[in-house]
C-alpha cells in the first residue's frame, strides 16, 4: 500500500482553494490517500522564518492578495474572489469540521473542497457553525456529527499537533504537499508532485564525512 500524501494547508487559504480538486484527482489517479492536515498559519508562518502577513508591504499583499488571485483564477478557469468579506477569521471552527470528518471517516476530500469553495467563490462565514454545517449537508455529509465535534479536545488537539508537525517538518505555508518525505510548497507546485507521483526526484547525494 502507498503512502498517503501529507497535505498540509489553511482552510481560510486561497492557494489551497486552487488546487484542492486538482490534488484530489491526482492522488486518486496514483492510488494514495490524502492525509488531511489543516494547521494555523500564524504559527507556521513566523516559525518558517517569513513575516507574517500583517507585516508585509503593502505592495506584496496588493500583490500576492490582488492580482495574483486574478492571475491564477483566470489562468485555472477556478471563479474567486479577490478580497471577499469572510477572508480573515477563526481557523479553528473551519479546521475542526475538517479534522472531525477525517476522525468519523467521512469524505473530507469533498468537506474540504467545500469550505474553501464557499469562502473563495461565494464569500460565505466558514467561522459560522450554522454555515459550515449548511456546506457539509451540500457536500452529502451528515453536520451534526460534525458540529458536536469540532470544537473537542481531540480534535483540537490534532490540530495543534499538525501545526506542530508542520512546524517541524519546515513547512512556509499552504497548500504544503509531502509524497514520500519529498516536500512540494504551492499549489503551483502540483506538475511536480504529479511528477513525484510517478517517479521519484533524485536525492543530492550524501555529502562526505568530515576529515
Amino acid at each position: 500500500m502507498p503512502a498517503p500524501i501529507d497535505y498540509f494547508y489553511s482552510t481560510r487559504s486561497i492557494y489551497a482553494y486552487f488546487g484542492a480538486q486538482r490534488i484530489i484527482a491526482l492522488a486518486r489517479r496514483a492510488g494514495r490517500q490524502l492525509n488531511h492536515k489543516p494547521i494555523d498559519l500564524s504559527r507556521v508562518i513566523p516559525a518558517s522564518g517569513s513575516l507574517p502577513f500583517a507585516q508585509r508591504s503593502q505592495r506584496h499583499l496588493e500583490h500576492f492578495f490582488g492580482r495574483e488571485i486574478a492571475l491564477w483564477s483566470e489562468y485555472l478557469d477556478i471563479p474567486a474572489l479577490v478580497d471577499p468579506v469572510h477572508h480573515y477569521g477563526d481557523r479553528a471552527l473551519p479546521s475542526g469540521f475538517v479534522i472531525a470528518a477525517r476522525q468519523q471517516g467521512a469524505d473530507v476530500d469533498a468537506l474540504h473542497l467545500a469550505i474553501l469553495t464557499a469562502l473563495w467563490r461565494d464569500d460565505r462565514d466558514v467561522g459560522d457553525v450554522e454555515v459550515l454545517s449548511q456546506i457539509a449537508r451540500e457536500a452529502g455529509l451528515d453536520p451534526l456529527p460534525l458540529r458536536e465535534a469540532a470544537l473537542g479536545e481531540a480534535v483540537q488537539a490534532e490540530f495543534t499537533r499538525n501545526t506542530e508537525e508542520a512546524v517541524a517538518r519546515g513547512v512556509f505555508g499552504s497548500p504544503t504537499y509531502f509524497v514520500d518525505d519529498e516536500m512540494f510548497y504551492g499549489q503551483d507546485r502540483l506538475m511536480m508532485v504529479e511528477r513525484a507521483l510517478r517517479q521519484p526526484f533524485r536525492r543530492p547525494a550524501a555529502q562526505e564525512p568530515a576529515r
